[in-house]
């Protein structure tokens, strides 16, 4: 992996934010983002599920067979899922009574799946590793971000709606617009400015 690869690689969590801008994930994302402890817990442990499935699958990529590679890599997740599960039941309970149906949706949620059949599955460990980190730190700062602002909003505005699912939506959406205005506008002044140092040359 060459130095660009790995910056793009890197940064995958940040120009391919898995919640702004891929869209994936919005079930937990909404339904557990209506505080910031929540938000977080629940970041965690998807992402350390994202992280330990893309360095399994990479690594056995070779030895599943094409045709059972889904429901391989739906057995190997929902392990994982098991485990993470079997860890906070046990030792946090009050998290569990908080997050527990969620963590078992960890085994659906897209942004797992889809990170293992688009890149886990086609490249090496340590590419897999790198993309996992990143995705799974991107989707913590996204869920987290909404997390608090719906927290704050709450506390101005009193409980009733931003801790809800329908106020969940609408900060979502404000968020996720915010995040993709200032992301674009970054792009252009970037391309703005490389252009303007090949005029230069």
């Amino acid at each position: 992996m060459n130095k660009s690869e790995f910056k793009s690689v890197a940064l995958g969590g940040i120009a391919n934010n898995p919640v702004f801008v891929l869209v994936l994930g919005m079930c937990p994302t909404i339904a557990k983002s209506d505080n910031i402890i929540n938000a977080v817990s629940l970041g965690l442990c998807t992402a350390f599920v994202l992280i330990c499935s893309n360095v399994i699958i990479s690594a056995l990529r070779k030895v599943i067979p094409d045709k059972v590679h889904l429901p391989a890599y739906i057995v190997i997740i929902a392990s994982l899922v098991t485990f993470v599960q079997m860890i906070v039941s046990s030792f946090l309970p009050t998290l569990n009574d908080s997050i527990g149906a969620f963590i078992a949706l960890i085994t659906v949620n897209c942004i797992i799946l889809g990170r293992a059949e688009a890149f886990a599955g086609k490249n090496n460990v340590l590419p897999s590793l790198i993309d996992g980190v990143s995705m799974g730190l991107g989707f913590i700062a996204a869920i987290t971000l909404l997390g608090a602002v719906r927290e704050l909003l709450t506390i101005i505005f009193g409980s009733g709606f931003f801790d809800k699912t329908m106020g969940g939506f609408i900060v979502l959406g404000l968020v996720m617009a915010v995040f993709n205005a200032i992301f674009d506008y970054a792009k252009t002044k970037k391309r703005k400015h490389t252009a303007l140092i090949e005029r230069e040359v």
